[in-house]
């Protein structure tokens, strides 16, 4: 009989159920996407019934094809944090889920920036508050849903959710509890300045649990429903960012992950609570791992304008034929073989990005009439790379060494982008197109949670990507020149623009 762990992966547009053996092999894999409501131009959410549907969905497709043999101990959960639900005293939404990426509470985060109240909030919870995250995303509903915020008796991460659905328990874990913005960095615990400042009680939060925790056990009807057998243990875990920390391995001070998908987002695994050892661009929250604390900062949707730009401008070679998206990547990478470093001068100053004096986004500065489409891709690829120096550089002002650099998500299966980011930085990286970490990470908790695991191994195959030193030189100044660019030296192009408008 072949013990397994299923792993429940959810993030933001897809839900995973990933199964592995205690030896960390993949027996098998469901995946389903997660749609997003857009009700107005700055509100991004999500139906929580949906999502409870396709988690059902996921889990019974793995259930109906297990072989004989194999038999479910656990489930772990790894889940996108920072986004809200709130339910009623019978665990119903009152509201859909808020994601991460929603903007209602803009004004509130601005009010705070000016008054001072999120250094406060940073001080505490180690985060500074960003719109779309918890804490200012309930103040907003206040204002603009109270009859919302007076009929709701829980405000739920997604975790809490899944947790609630499968065990009929509320529970979250540190790293979820800490990207709500509401819990004591120090502490550990619910912080009272914090849910007073969002008019909410303590109660109105679950208990917070550690990752390894066992929560309970799967709910009889929902485990006859799915096929998982009875009484299987559900396993806390905890923010994927974070499990996937744990799956590559950064538990110790001074690892670097960078993950580069839709957000890109870089990482620190350190020891310390200190909130002042890091740069204020910088939050800091629990890992899953006890005593240990993820740096993190959000570099812009660097990947997402990347996206944009291939749908936007990037030149069909066939017209007469429909590609796909992974066609349409194979025929840009093939192109970037003619281009060079540096681009002969062009900068592109991405939509989403750190902002920096004299920095303005959305912009092409220094084309001329030689640059050539592919050109104008590697740009957008550069200036990722510049965005990460500078945030590296920043990293490195607080004392922190960046030695190494390890890199996931969708940049790491182009063939020209992870040099093009060794070459800007100088800093090694280690890359795996290993898809699933945030799922291993979880699977880990599990099994060392249930006693399969005294110590955690490192089970993901990597590669390295070392600097090439001919290129060093021209980046450098590619570099100087990105950060000087002014703002009047720019053609810019907003979102809707077609590509005849630059060819």
């Amino acid at each position: 009989m072949q013990v397994a762990i299923l792993s429940l992966d959810i993030g933001t547009t897809v839900a995973k159920a990933v199964l592995f053996n205690i030896i960390g092999r993949e027996l098998a894999v469901a995946e389903r996407g997660i749609p997003l409501i857009k009700p107005n131009a700055s509100w991004v959410e999500i139906n929580p019934a949906k999502m409870w549907d396709v988690i059902l969905e996921i889990i019974h497709e793995i259930c109906q094809n297990l072989a004989a043999d194999i038999q479910v101990q656990g489930v772990a959960l790894s889940t996108q944090g920072g986004s809200l639900l709130p339910v009623d005293a019978a665990g119903n939404p009152t509201h859909n889920l808020i994601t991460w990426l929603d903007r209602r509470s803009e004004s509130v985060v601005a009010t705070w920036e000016e008054n001072g109240i999120a250094d406060r909030i940073r001080t505490l919870s180690g985060w500074a508050p960003q719109p779309g995250l918890p804490l200012p995303t309930i103040c907003a509903l206040r204002q603009s849903h109270p009859a919302t915020v007076k009929k709701t008796h829980k405000f739920l991460s997604v975790n809490d959710f899944i947790t609630l659905r499968l065990t009929g328990q509320y529970a979250t874990n540190p790293s979820m509890a800490g990207e709500m913005l509401f819990t004591n960095l120090t502490t550990g615990d619910w912080e009272p300045e914090l849910y007073d400042l969002a008019g909410i009680q303590i109660d109105q939060l679950s208990p917070i649990l550690p990752s390894e925790a066992v929560v309970g056990e799967i709910r009889p009807e929902i485990c006859q429903q799915v096929g998982l057998p009875p009484g299987v243990p559900l396993i806390n875990g905890g923010q994927d960012h974070s499990c996937e920390a744990l799956a590559l391995g950064m538990t110790a001070p001074g690892s670097f992950l960078l993950a580069c998908g839709t957000a890109w987002v870089i990482n620190a695994a350190t020891n310390s609570a200190d909130i002042n050892a890091i740069p204020p661009e910088m939050s800091l929250n629990y890992h899953v791992i006890p005593e240990r604390y993820i740096a993190s900062q959000f570099l812009g949707g660097l990947g997402a304008g990347m996206e944009w730009w291939l749908d936007q401008f990037w030149q069909n070679p066939h017209p007469d034929q429909l590609h796909s998206r992974t066609e349409r990547y194979a025929s840009f990478n093939n192109a970037l073989i003619t281009t060079t470093p540096g681009c002969k001068g062009l900068r592109f100053h991405p939509v989403s990005g750190t902002p920096r004096t004299n920095w303005a986004p959305g912009g092409y500065s220094g084309l001329r009439l030689n640059h050539t489409q592919a050109d104008l891709g590697r740009a957008v690829l550069e200036s990722a790379a510049f965005e990460l120096r500078w945030t590296i550089e920043n990293i490195q002002s607080f004392g922190l060494s960046v030695a190494d650099l390890w890199l996931v998500g969708g940049a790491t299966r182009s063939p020209i982008w992870p040099q093009v980011l060794v070459d800007v930085t100088g800093i090694p990286i280690t890359l795996t197109q290993y898809s699933h970490g945030p799922a291993l990470g979880a699977a880990l908790l599990a099994m060392k949670g249930l006693g399969f695991l005294d110590e955690y191994p490192n089970w993901v195959t990597a590669q390295a990507v070392i600097p090439n030193l001919e290129h060093r030189s021209i980046y450098a100044q590619a570099y100087a020149d990105y950060l000087l660019s002014s703002p009047s030296q720019r053609v810019y192009f907003s979102l809707g623009e077609r590509c005849e408008k630059i060819r």
